[in-house]
């Protein structure tokens, strides 16, 4: 087998098959001696605009992880999908192997299919799909308007105002917080989700490391007057933002 096998369930699938997002496993990487690739065992990514490539060097150890799984067995996997957040577990776990909160997928809707790679052999047995009662989420949020977020971050909390414009897919405004005082950000707009990024400064006096110029960047979707996602500081901080939409544009 020229790679450590792949077997998944795909979800919220076009038609076509042109946009969906997937659970998928990698048994061959599980018992690896390399930590790197352990951590590669459970994975997930939305076809077709955020692969596995690049959510791992955007958002390292966020959209994968490991998982004591065996090659040419039999796996019991069960998926939870709820809105913007889904939940893998393995095996029977009442713990789930891999938490996604927010996901990158464009659609809320969608087909379920079994997903395997080529020239390797994926076996598939007593599939069953529940219903759930869906969440009251429609894509389509704006982003413009004056933001209090909240930044949960490993190297201690953030609290910070961001002003955001948005112009077709084009996003522009200003950060004020620890990491400087009205901070050009720029990015990206897409049917809700929201992905900028700005230039600042580490503060002086942190405990984890010395000040000095630092890049931010922050992705995560808009439902109504409420937002959350993933933000990283780079080589500095890394974990969620939740902000609340105080004011919008006049």
């Amino acid at each position: 087998m020229p790679y450590p096998g792949f077997v998944g369930i795909a979800f919220r699938a076009r038609a076509d098959a042109s946009h969906y997002e997937l659970f998928y496993l990698r048994p061959g990487n599980s018992q690896s001696p390399d930590q790197a690739k352990r951590n590669h065992t459970v994975q997930y990514l939305a076809a077709p605009d955020f692969g596995w490539y690049r959510l791992r060097r955007e958002w390292p150890s966020v959209y994968e992880s490991h998982a004591d799984i065996g090659s040419e067995t039999w796996m019991h996997v069960r998926i939870e999908v709820a809105g913007r957040a889904a939940k893998l577990f393995l095996n029977g776990s009442t713990r789930p192997s891999l938490v996604i909160d927010g996901m990158k997928g464009e659609d809320l809707h969608g087909a379920v299919g079994l997903w395997g790679y080529a020239n390797q052999e994926a076996y598939f047995s007593n599939l069953r799909i529940e219903p759930a009662t869906p969440l009251k989420l429609a894509n389509g949020s704006g982003a413009t308007g004056s933001w209090m977020l909240h930044f949960a971050s490993d190297a201690g909390p953030m609290d910070a105002t961001m002003q955001l414009h948005t112009d077709g897919s084009q996003v522009s405004g200003t950060w004020s917080g620890p990491l400087g005082q009205r901070l050009p950000v720029t990015g990206i707009w897409r049917n809700g989700y929201v992905d900028v990024s700005f230039a600042g400064e580490w503060p002086a006096g942190s405990p984890d490391g010395a000040p000095g110029p630092v890049s931010a960047f922050l992705a995560g979707w808009i439902d109504g007057d409420l937002g959350k996602g993933r933000m990283r500081v780079q080589g500095r901080a890394d974990g969620a933002w939740s902000a609340t939409r105080t004011q919008k544009a006049s």
